[in-house]
């Protein structure tokens, strides 16, 4: 499984990847964070084609082109805002992963490249955040052949190191 997960610290954007998933907002029309240098990156042709799209909902995820970027696609999920876990924020969570895997295998991505989803202006703690993250990836590449390999794309050393810490054990 280690050879199938990846964890890197560096730009999400700079990634000749399949595809990259994006941290976005229900909109999809950008933002800050990842979500924000992920538009930017891309160029027009992302936000126009992110307006036919209609939003997404919490835990969701959809697929547009990469545009400007070295990855062909940008999955794009939204993660839940935290809320204590009151709102069944990890579920949510959990589920974008599991939806942005699933667009991947649909499009025959072999590398998928992730960042830290909602960690940052949403608040999810960010060991909870991990936890979630790497179980849903291992438990999703047991049972399917693609995507080959997942990278995780940590933004900070606080992150890299929780990544780490829980990979290597």
């Amino acid at each position: 499984m280690e050879k199938r997960i990846e964890i890197v610290q560096g730009d999400i954007t700079k990634l000749q990847v399949d595809a990259i998933v994006n941290a976005a907002n229900s909109s999809l029309l950008g933002g800050g964070g990842v979500d924000g240098a992920i538009h930017k990156a891309a160029g027009p042709g992302l936000l126009e084609v992110c307006r036919l799209l209609g939003g997404c909902a919490t835990g969701e995820a959809k697929i547009t082109r990469g545009y400007k970027l070295p990855a062909r696609f940008v999955i794009h999920t939204v993660g839940p805002v935290w809320s204590a876990g009151l709102r069944h924020e990890p579920e949510l969570l959990a589920s974008c992963y599991q939806k942005s895997l699933a667009q991947a295998t649909l499009y025959e991505c072999k590398i998928v490249a992730f960042p830290n989803i909602s960690t940052g202006v949403y608040h999810f703690p960010k060991e909870m955040a991990a936890e979630i993250a790497c179980r849903e990836v291992q438990n999703y590449l047991l049972s399917n052949t693609l995507p080959e390999k997942v990278i995780f794309v940590c933004f900070d050393d606080e992150n890299l190191a929780i990544y780490k810490k829980l990979l290597n054990n």
